[in-house]
């Protein structure tokens, strides 16, 4: 019985907002894997698409919430980090004006491979799919060095 191996390129969007404190928005997986767990909205690169295009593109298919402006976080590539397959991922993160919505922020809509998609406090997350609470952790210690409000 052979196993199929993939290699595939994933950008993900850590979308931050401030009212009341930190907020990031994230997804509830539809599918496999991880199948109801947040997760960092992201998907697939398509090809002759940069990865920042991609991940603004898929925030916005699975959330109905734009970012224009995004920031390198850094390229994730550790063997076993996604089920299926060698994934690597390019993850971008951004700000959202705080306006209207959960705690001030964006109403995120949930679409395509989202089943819910909702605003968490960075202090109070659920239990993240893949490696994206390491992903979330490097995201904000740039947030930190960006802007000098207190990360709460």
């Amino acid at each position: 019985m052979s196993r199929h191996h993939i290699a595939a390129d994933t950008a993900d969007c850590c979308l931050f907002g401030y009212t009341a404190g930190w907020h990031i928005l994230l997804v509830r997986r539809r599918w496999e894997p991880y199948a109801g767990r947040w997760a960092i909205p992201g998907g697939y690169v398509e090809p002759g698409e940069s990865s920042e295009v991609a991940a603004r593109r898929e925030l916005a298919e699975e959330t109905n919430v734009a970012c224009h402006a995004l920031e390198f976080v850094d390229h994730y590539k550790a063997p076993g980090r996604d089920p299926r397959g060698e994934v690597t991922s390019d993850a971008w993160w951004g700000l959202v004006p705080a306006l209207g919505g959960i705690g001030g922020c964006p109403t995120p809509e949930p679409a395509d491979d989202a089943a819910d998609a909702r605003w968490w406090h960075i202090d109070r997350l659920p239990p993240l799919a893949f490696d994206h609470g390491d992903i979330i952790a490097d995201a904000v210690a740039q947030l930190r060095g960006r802007h000098h409000q207190e990360i709460r």
